[in-house]
Parts: structure tokens; sequence; C-alpha cells
């Protein structure tokens, strides 16, 4: 029995090798058929059939993307957002995690509901009255409607990070606190850095959040200086049609 299971081994691991190299061509299919569509004329994009090999290959539509589309402007516009709305993600939300895990106060439990009942409002709800809202501040066609909501949380990455902080021994909090550590230094030194995981997970969606937001810089960026890169791709569609290549 032992011959026929070492026997079974090089066949199951071809056939998982197998497996493995047809997932691999389906997830980097697209990838590179955009990479080849992308070295392509604009007439070759569209010739039928279609040929997967460029021929013949031109880089004109990577020039255009340099000097005719601002790429490396719309790129630091998002990753400026990314990166400061993602701080202020992670900020918020892990102290208000930690106030609503370890802290003792009145009707904790109570605002607690309320943070997790706005999770069932549509972000259509809202949208008209903070848009006046940042209309009387001035804040429109700058960055600050996209970054400064981040500083005030989020209710699901709250709810995330409060779970997680549950987690944690009470006994090492109360440790730390009998040696002198402030509440601050116990959140700083001891809850943060044995919550890597959440934290991790937080600024993952954060990321994604901010990095593929269309509709915030749609409504509240009006001029080219400021789009970010979503909002750069999608003024490729004109009325005259697509431009494929630098898409």
């Amino acid at each position: 029995m032992m011959e026929d299971g070492r026997a079974q081994h090089p066949a199951i691991s071809l056939m998982t090798h197998t497996v493995l190299l047809g997932l691999l061509l389906v997830f980097l299919g697209p990838f590179l058929w955009l990479t080849s569509t992308s070295l392509k004329t604009d007439k070759a994009m569209f010739r039928m059939p279609p040929q997967f090999i460029p021929d013949p290959i031109t880089f004109e539509h990577y020039e255009h993307a340099v000097t005719k589309f601002p790429a490396l402007r719309y790129t630091a516009n998002t990753l400026l957002i990314v990166v400061l709305s993602t701080l202020g993600t992670l900020l918020s939300c892990s102290m208000a995690a930690y106030a609503f895990s370890r802290l003792r106060w009145p009707d904790r439990g109570i605002l607690f509901s309320l943070i997790l009942a706005t999770m069932m409002l549509p972000g259509q709800v809202t949208m008209i009255p903070v848009y006046i809202l940042f209309t009387k501040l001035r804040w429109i066609d700058t960055f600050l409607p996209l970054i400064v909501p981040a500083f005030f949380g989020n209710a699901f990455f709250i709810f995330l990070l409060r779970q997680f902080f549950l987690t944690i021994p009470e006994e090492l909090l109360e440790a730390a606190r009998m040696d002198g550590a402030s509440e601050w230094r116990v959140f700083w030194q001891i809850v943060l850095p044995l919550s890597k995981p959440a934290l991790l997970t937080v600024m993952i969606f954060s990321v994604l959040r901010a990095w593929n937001d269309f509709m915030g810089p749609l409504i509240y960026l009006t001029s080219e200086r400021h789009r970010t890169l979503a909002l750069g791709l999608a003024h490729l569609r004109g009325v005259q049609g697509t431009e494929w290549g630098l898409l």
C-alpha cells in the first residue's frame, strides 16, 4: 500500500501543477492581452481575426500617455489622496475601536449601535447634504472632501477593529497599567502591535477604496489639474469615441 501511495504522488503532482498553470494563464491572460493591445496601432486593434502578437509593434500610445495625457500628475494626485485618507482611516478607526472595546464610559453600547446603524444608510442619502456642507466650507475643487472624512472614522472598520481588540487578553493590558503605563501607551505600544493583521486588513480595504473611487473625485474635483487617475482615464472616453490605445 505504501508503494501504491508513493506511485500516486507523481500523478497528483502533475495534476496539481497543471491546474495551477491553467489558473495562472486565466489570471494573466487579460493582462497579457492588455499589454499586447497597447503595442498595436489603432487599426490593428480592431483587426479580425484578432492577433495576439502585435504586427507592427508601436510605442505611440506610450508616447501619447506621457505627452498628451498627464498621467504623472493624475497618479500623484491619486497617491496623495490614498496615503492621507488611509492614514486618517487607520488613526480614527483604531482609536474609536479601542474606546468601544477597552474603555468604560456611559452609554457606550448605545453609541456603538448608532454607529453600526449608519451602515444601513446608502451613500446617496448623504451625498447632497455633504456636498452642500463642503460647498459652504469652500472645499470644492480641493482634495479636502476626499481626505478629511477619513479622519472621522468608518463604521465597518471600527466594528472590525473592535472585534479584534476584544480578543486581546485583558490581563495583558492590566499588567501594563499596573507597571505605570498610561492608557495612550497601552493603546500605542501594546494593542496596536498585536493588531497588525486587523490593521493590515483595514489598510488594504482603505487603499483599494480610495484608489478606485470615481464618484467622489467626479463630484468634488472640477479642474483638470486636480483630477485623479480614475477620473482622468474616464475623460479619455470622449464624444468622438474612446482612445483605447491610451486606456
